[in-house]
């Protein structure tokens, strides 16, 4: 099959959940005999087009910003959305996976789809509804809107999560067509040795709102007292990483947390996991969450967010880690209990996620891209008939 993947960031120029899913998902299936391409913003300099680890790159407009004060930039995926025609329309293919976020691209993939009659399915990450008024107030009736104008087009869905799966049904009463999860590579994991700079607990995400890194930095202020020696890291970038700094400094944790950005290389990001003992993520939004996949790969039970729109909650069992509320003082109980169990919890944590190797995952994806290819021609057929 020639596969066009559409996301407008790009791994690992970009790091991110969906940035690498679609990264792993694009080798995976290209060390299967398909032709990958994956188009999205050019953050490379040279050619527009580039071949790397086996995937087509298409640099279909220079980078832009994405976040301005803190929230998703409105002109970068307009202008993406824009720029994405004119090189999808070049080629042909067998099959277009468009990610649903952010909403544009998957207009102009629409277009394209119905020029050239190439089935297209979309790839919903997260499913937003109503909290797009709390996420921009009135103007979030626009980015409602958009949603469900993506929503309703007919092609295939494909959902990461089945929490995602859920809250499209629920949103828009309409069935998910395929759950296909955010895959690990669990052999690579297990072979990588731990980091010689050892954390108590460890925090890897986008620093945004929605993932609450100030609550986790206020919840290790009550731990300290109880676990004196506690040593926190801090991965990641984004728009509250002022913030953040600001909240260690006022409540003096300089020498407890420590802010460090993202790894450029995967391994050390594994490394740094395999040296800590728990992860907390106190994330209230995430569409599948794979750093706490991959910190249970690494043994670590996760502390995470008992919130609907939260779907690492799909990957805890009750063995491999706990939920908790948005109280400080909750999630700061929730660590101590976590800190006094994490040995004990090692091998359940790593038992709970073989489900989620890349190579159970692929094939699965490949059937159903097939499927879809199938379909579309039948329907095709049966129209010109």
């Amino acid at each position: 099959m020639k596969i066009a993947f559409v996301y407008d960031v790009i791994y690992p120029y970009v790091k991110g959940g969906v940035e690498m899913r679609v990264w792993e998902l694009g080798k995976k299936l290209s060390s299967r005999g398909h032709d990958v391409h994956l188009f999205g913003m050019k953050f490379w300099e040279g050619n527009d087009i580039i071949l790397r680890d086996g995937i087509w790159l298409h640099g279909v407009c220079p980078a832009q910003r994405l976040y301005t004060k803190g929230r998703r930039s409105l002109w970068q995926p307009l202008w993406f959305s824009v720029y994405l025609i004119r090189p999808l329309l070049r080629e042909k293919f067998d099959i277009i996976d468009c990610q649903q976020f952010p909403y544009f691209s998957c207009i102009s993939a629409e277009f394209v789809s119905r020029i050239k009659k190439i089935p297209l399915t979309i790839t919903w990450i997260e499913v937003w509804g109503d909290y797009w008024y709390e996420y921009l107030g009135l103007k979030g009736i626009f980015g409602k809107f958009v949603e469900r104008c993506v929503a309703r087009c007919s092609c295939p869905t494909v959902a990461i999560s089945f929490s995602t799966a859920h809250r499209f049904l629920k949103t828009y009463h309409k069935p998910i067509h395929a759950v296909i999860p955010i895959g690990i590579d669990i052999r690579k994991i297990s072979a990588i040795s731990p980091s010689p700079d050892q954390s108590d607990i460890i925090f890897v995400g986008r620093l945004i709102q929605e993932k609450n890194p100030d609550l986790l930095v206020n919840a290790v202020a009550l731990v300290l007292p109880e676990y004196p020696e506690l040593r926190v890291l801090l991965i990641g970038e984004g728009p509250e990483e002022r913030k953040i700094q600001n909240c260690i400094r006022q409540k003096s944790l300089e020498g407890v947390v420590r802010l460090h950005g993202f790894y450029d290389n995967h391994d050390d990001l594994i490394a740094a996991l395999k040296s800590s003992k728990i992860f907390v993520l106190p994330s209230t939004r995430e569409g599948f969450g794979i750093s706490a996949l991959e910190a249970l790969a690494c043994g670590l039970p996760v502390v995470t967010i008992d919130h609907p729109a939260n779907a690492i909650r799909d990957l805890i069992n009750g063995s491999n880690g706990y939920l908790c509320s948005l109280s400080p003082e909750d999630l700061a109980g929730t660590i101590c209990v976590a800190l006094q169990h994490h040995k004990e919890m090692k091998k359940s944590c790593i038992l709970s996620v073989q489900g989620f190797d890349w190579e159970n995952i692929t094939p699965g994806t490949e059937s159903f891209y097939q499927s879809v290819i199938g379909g579309y021609k039948n329907r095709l057929w049966e129209k010109n008939r």
